[in-house]
């Protein structure tokens, strides 16, 4: 492994960074100043280059990069959960329009080793954001009228974790902008986690991100977004169809109408005051947390990514203190987010088990902002979302998982809404085995 040397200009700090981050794209960024120990280039390796976000380092190689083995999964063709929205990926990794990899360390994992939900959550909305951002300011796209924009997360599709990833692994995100409406862009990530020892991967996550392009210049202010050539109608369609559906699930939950997000009810954080075991106000946990500069992009709203990792978190409290075992994350439902956070705001994360069905633990989260600098106490309502974990036994496997015991009239309501959004997960999943296309 070769050291890479970088000197930011208009700045005196250098910093050493290993070669653990690798973004490939179609297109060149502008190179600042770089020096380097070794030029890998002339022995068919990386040619670094700087991106203008600080500490990000570009690698593209000077030879086409040889395709890995893949096993378990093929990258040609899945179906997602979601019937009509299918990925393609090829052997030809020229077309997708952003890749990343990072290794993964002790950092990125719980300690049985099992990398967190949420730190997969970040990189994919990393992942994300770099495409669709690409795309709404694609030179092709630039006329008398061309604005500079930065894509800004407002809807998360259900993303499975199909399976777990580990200490070691490397982490290797394909994103590609699969559709593109007049405000808004659908990002496809597909995920894989390669063991560098064995020389395998496997597929460990797919998820679909709509983003919104927004002014560089005023804020608030929404961009159109750039039209994107289909490769045939059909994919048009199916790409309008996804739009169109999303959109109508916004509608439905209030977003169309742009209600009040202002917090008026407490029952969320209403606590009965039960010590007994396996009860709802037994793993009930919360988070308070300041966003920093280091939690948001360069325009000072916290990355969507930097969200969804906090409620992995607090998510992971309420399954820990529920199962009292290893638990992984298994999905995390369709999430919308309502409201930007800024940089300065104190966002209250509260998490609790809503259902348990035999082997799996459905636990909601809220994310509450309330802005420092607003000269109030008002809190408003920013992401609300429902995660799925498992319990992992010492052999790796799934295992039964305790019930959960409601007491009170608000409980017993929320565990039967979690019980049919169970049987619709379940049924979806069915859907999407009996529709997959043989890989023979």
């Amino acid at each position: 492994m070769f050291m890479t040397k970088i000197l930011f200009s208009g700045s005196i700090a250098v910093s050493i960074l290993e070669t653990q981050l690798f973004v490939f794209s179609r297109f060149r960024p502008r190179p600042l100043r770089c020096l380097q120990t070794k030029t890998p280039a002339a022995e068919g390796g990386y040619e670094p280059h700087i991106s203008s976000t600080a500490g990000t380092c570009i690698f593209q190689r000077s030879e086409p990069r040889p395709r890995h083995r893949v096993l378990n999964y093929p990258l040609r063709k899945y179906h997602l959960f979601d019937k009509s929205a299918v990925i393609m990926m090829t052997e030809n990794e020229d077309e997708c329009d952003v890749q990343i990899c990072r290794l993964m360390k002790p950092d990125d994992a719980n300690i049985a080793g099992n990398v967190h939900g949420g730190t997969i959550l970040k990189m994919i909305e990393e992942a994300g954001i770099i495409a669709s951002t690409r795309h709404c300011n694609n030179p092709a796209h630039m006329n008398d009228e061309y604005e500079p924009s930065v894509s800004a997360l407002v809807r998360v599709e259900t993303t499975d974790f199909l399976q777990p990833m580990f200490i070691g692994e490397v982490a290797e995100l394909r994103g590609k902008v699969t559709y593109s409406a007049p405000h808004s862009v659908e990002v496809q990530v597909m995920v894989t986690a390669e063991n560098l020892l064995k020389g395998t991967k496997r597929l460990t996550n797919f998820a679909t991100l709509w983003y919104v392009p927004m002014s560089a210049d005023e804020k608030g202010k929404v961009l159109p977004a750039p039209p994107l050539k289909c490769p045939s109608k059909d994919v048009e369609e199916a790409g309008r169809a996804r739009y169109e559906a999303q959109k109508a699930e916004r509608r439905r939950i209030g977003l169309g109408g742009r209600p009040s997000l202002l917090i008026k009810s407490n029952d969320f954080y209403d606590d009965d005051g039960s010590s007994e075991t396996l009860t709802v106000s037994h793993s009930r946990s919360s988070l308070i947390h300041l966003v920093g500069p280091s939690d948001c992009n360069t325009y000072g709203y916290a990355s969507g990514g930097v969200t969804m990792k906090l409620m992995d978190e607090v998510a992971g409290c309420v399954a820990a203190r529920h199962c009292r075992t290893n638990i992984v994350t298994a999905s995390m439902d369709a999430t919308n987010f309502h409201k930007t956070v800024r940089l300065g705001s104190i966002c209250h994360l509260t998490g609790r088990a809503t259902f348990t069905s035999n082997r799996s633990l459905e636990i909601e989260v809220m994310v509450d902002t309330e802005y420092l600098l607003a000269g109030s106490d008002v809190r408003e309502r920013a992401v609300h979302a429902f995660f799925t974990y498992v319990s992992l036994g010492p052999d790796g496997r799934t295992q039964p998982i305790p019930q959960l015991k409601v007491q009170t009239e608000g409980e017993k309501i929320r565990y039967e809404e979690g019980k049919l959004r169970y049987e619709q997960r379940k049924s979806k999943r069915a859907a999407n085995k009996q529709s997959k296309p043989s890989t023979s």
